[in-house]
């Protein structure tokens, strides 16, 4: 669908263009190069690493990896361990500790969980966060976790979260029912 232009538009067009000229050319501004890109994942990986070879030997200290964990109680299948590592288990409740201290994340997960016990939920989720403002430490409320889960006396089963669920943001919980 071209639309032909009338000769007298044409005309006015050249007249009002007569007199123009192109402009000089300038040199342009270059940008600086952008700096270069900081593997930030590799870095936390291989502090990790490091952590974990200077960690003590303790079971009760040492996490199962830089990205994320697993735990399951003697006694217990791992059958059931992996179902709760694929999300074969309903979540029941859920409990989010970012922005809390370390000590407030503690009585959190305490009262969390208690509060689980007392209304028999079998399945719990606590997003914990990858603790990326950590610092050199490393996730501090995930390292407390898991040995604060690993401690109590109603978890069974521990492992992170499927990335659809949290990733190594969170933990996915399985615990006893008491009747």
């Amino acid at each position: 669908m071209s639309k032909r232009v009338p000769d007298e538009e044409k005309a006015l067009f050249r007249a009002a263009v007569a007199n123009a000229r192109p402009l000089k050319q300038r040199t342009r501004a270059r940008r600086p190069a952008p700096p270069a890109a900081v593997p930030a994942q590799s870095r936390a990986e291989q502090q990790a690493v490091l952590r974990e070879s200077l960690a003590p030997a303790s079971e009760e200290l040492a996490l199962s990896g830089a990205d994320g964990f697993n735990y399951c109680r003697p006694g217990v299948q791992r059958s059931v361990l992996r179902k709760l590592a694929r999300g074969q288990i309903r979540i029941d409740a859920e409990l989010d500790l970012h922005g809390l201290t370390a000590s407030a994340a503690k009585r959190e997960v305490n009262a969390f969980l208690d509060q689980a016990r007392n209304r028999r939920l079998r399945c719990v989720r606590i997003i914990h966060g990858k603790g990326l403002h950590s610092g050199a430490n490393g996730p501090v409320l995930k390292q407390q976790l898991e040995i604060q889960l690993r401690r109590h006396a109603d978890v069974l089963a521990f492992c992170s979260a499927r990335p659809a669920d949290g990733g190594s943001g969170a933990a996915l919980v399985l615990l006893q029912i008491t009747r």
